[in-house]
């Protein structure tokens, strides 16, 4: 059978009015290293992962990122990471259930902030359809 992994490069269709917010975010809180910037399309890099954000006139709506795919950021210090991302105004998701800081980025993308030494193998063969909740003791 052909070995399939899932890749470091990810696109985000955003709307061009957030790319002022986008750009502050990725590059001041998050320290991403611009690639790319233009009018087009910018490029970042943190450590071996790639976003891109592709400008649109319109693009979805903000909450409609709510229901589709949430990634995982890994930091050696959750606590200065999480007074930043909150500091900047990011809207924190309250109802995911496992302690850990779940936030809306500028352009839509939902990120769960863990530490880099989090184990989250629990999550995986939780029946629960919260992304963050772990599974029940029988």
């Amino acid at each position: 059978m052909a070995k399939v992994i899932l890749g470091n490069h990810m696109a985000v269709f955003a709307a061009r009015t957030d790319q002022n917010r986008i750009r502050g975010f990725y590059c001041g809180v998050l320290g991403c290293k611009p690639r790319v910037q233009n009018d087009q399309v910018d490029r970042y890099q943190l450590g071996d992962i790639h976003f891109f954000f592709v400008w649109q006139n319109t693009a979805l709506d903000e909450s409609h990122f709510l229901k589709a795919v949430y990634l995982e950021l890994k930091t050696d210090n959750t606590e200065e990471m999480t007074r930043k991302i909150l500091a900047f105004g990011v809207k924190k998701l309250d109802n995911l259930g496992d302690g850990v800081l779940y936030f809306q980025a500028p352009g839509g993308q939902v990120f769960k902030l863990v530490d880099v030494n989090a184990d989250s193998s629990e999550h995986e063969a939780s029946p629960d359809v919260n992304p963050g909740t772990t599974l029940s003791p029988s």
